[in-house]
């Protein structure tokens, strides 16, 4: 008994271990990352064609049948791809463009079908395919782009790479998660070309910048030295000031000493210059009292008599000029009556003196037109005179020139000796060289002078008689001038 029982105990053992066993082997667990392709029956997976013939773990265990069903492995785990493709631009520009594609198999079970289906024994090749789909796409977009387009905005290339892609991908069973382009190069320069300008703005920029920066932190730096030597200066005033304080205060415990000896005599002499003042008001009061008061005493009687006598003379004054007021009054009125009858009289006599002057005034102008006449006839007669002597003269001057000139120089000689010194008026020392000699020379020249004037007047009225100047009635002078013969009209007597 107790041998069977121990051999069902161990059968049952083996038994449990044998089930352990084949359920071991027959279970099968997804990994996160992975999913199971269960193909040998058919199943029924929601979302796929119906007798697809495999199934799709993930994320949980199933049970497989050993020899009847087979399972593999779709990794779900990222892959990339670095993208290098040769690219030309809508300008005809060729470039490279770098770039790096992460993309792995779709969570759904669509993806994981037709992904299984392309990849599942060729998942190395998985980066090489999706290089190619990408660099087709890529190829095509550029050749629609500028290379500006590209440059400033990759956002729209790399959209418009994963929209072109998206449909391909779908298909595969792949989902892109990131599309980057690392690098665009350009073998041409063009790119450079195009930075250059923007280059050169930047460097001048900079270079204004860091010029700016200099000024700034030069003045800054002047400031700071500015401020620097100010603080200097304020220090070293404050330090003047303190040292003129101490050496106040030192010059002032100096002389502390003398200021305090003569502070002492101040105040003695204060002292005995407040004894002499009350000495001095003493004596002032002493003399208010013997002499001021006796003397104000006096006055106030002398003053009192001196206005008694004053009031006696205006009293006196007053009646004089009274009666003298009327005496005035009276010899007014006596006044007033010869006045009127000086008058009468002074009247009498205007009227008498008036006939008097008047007929003194016709006798006057009887004596003044009388003159007039007088006068008018010794004018006429001493016309008629120069006129009977101009005409002799030019007679005599017709028959002998030489003689009347000579007449006329003989009356003349002062005048012409006065014109020629008048010469020397102005001269104050005259030096001659040979004396006497010298002088009588001189004057022998003015008359010489003299004698060429005689001649030159000469000459003159010979031109004179030539032109015939005397048959046209002018006289000529010694002065160059002609004088007509006065007026035969004779005045005409006018009676008053």
């Amino acid at each position: 008994m107790p041998m069977v029982v121990g051999v069902v105990a161990g059968a049952a053992v083996v038994a449990v271990l044998v089930l352990i066993g084949l359920f071991k082997l027959m279970w099968r667990v997804a990994e996160p990352n992975e999913a199971l392709i269960i193909s040998g029956s058919k199943h029924r997976t929601e979302g796929l064609e119906e007798g697809m013939g495999f199934r799709i773990v993930t994320g949980r265990g199933t049970l497989v049948l050993p020899g009847v069903q087979a399972v593999r492995k779709l990794s779900l785990d990222l892959n990339e791809t670095e993208l290098q493709v040769d690219c030309v631009t809508h300008q005809g520009i060729p470039l490279k463009v770098r770039g790096v594609v992460i993309f792995k198999v779709g969570d759904d079970f669509v993806s994981v079908a037709n992904a299984a289906r392309r990849f599942l024994d060729q998942q190395r090749l998985m980066s090489e395919r999706v290089h190619n789909v990408f660099a087709g796409h890529l190829r095509s977009i550029v050749g629609g782009l500028t290379v500006e387009d590209m440059i400033r905005d990759r956002d729209k290339l790399t959209g418009q790479t994963r929209a072109a892609c998206g449909t391909e991908m779908e298909k595969l069973g792949l989902i892109v998660d990131s599309l980057q382009i690392h690098e665009i190069e350009d073998p041409t320069g063009y790119i450079q070309n195009l930075a250059m300008p923007h280059a050169a703005a930047v460097q001048r920029d900079a270079r204004i910048a860091q010029a700016e920066a200099n000024r700034l932190a030069t003045e800054a730096e002047q400031q700071s030295y500015a401020r620097m030597a100010q603080a200097t200066r304020d220090s070293e005033i404050l330090q003047a000031g303190y040292q003129a304080e101490r050496d106040k205060a030192a010059a002032s415990a100096r002389q502390a000493g003398p200021l305090a000896d003569a502070a002492a005599r101040q105040e003695v002499v204060v002292q005995e210059t407040r004894v002499a003042e009350l000495e001095a008001h003493r004596r002032e009061q002493q003399l208010q009292a013997d002499v001021r008061k006796p003397a104000d005493a006096k006055a106030y009687e002398k003053r009192t008599l001196a206005e008694a006598e004053r009031d006696a003379r205006i009293s006196g004054a007053e009646a004089k000029a009274k009666e003298t007021e009327l005496a005035a009054a009276a010899e007014a009125s006596r006044v007033k009556q010869a006045a009127g009858a000086e008058a009468e009289a002074t009247k009498t006599r205007g009227t008498a003196s008036a006939a008097a002057t008047r007929a003194t005034g016709e006798a006057e102008a009887a004596a003044a037109q009388a003159k007039g006449l007088a006068a008018a006839e010794a004018t006429r007669a001493k016309g008629l005179a120069e006129a009977e002597a101009i005409k002799a003269r030019a007679a005599a001057l017709a028959e002998n020139q030489e003689a009347v000139v000579a007449q006329q120089l003989a009356e003349n000689w002062p005048e012409i000796v006065q014109a020629g010194a008048s010469a020397f008026g102005n001269v104050d020392n005259m030096v001659l060289l040979n004396g006497a000699d010298g002088m009588a020379e001189l004057f022998a020249k003015a008359l010489t002078m003299g004698g060429t004037g005689l001649g030159l007047a000469r000459q003159l009225l010979a031109s004179m008689n030539q032109n015939g100047p005397a048959a046209k009635g002018t006289t000529p002078s010694l002065n160059g001038t002609t004088a007509s013969p006065p007026s035969q009209k004779v005045p005409v007597d006018q009676e008053g």
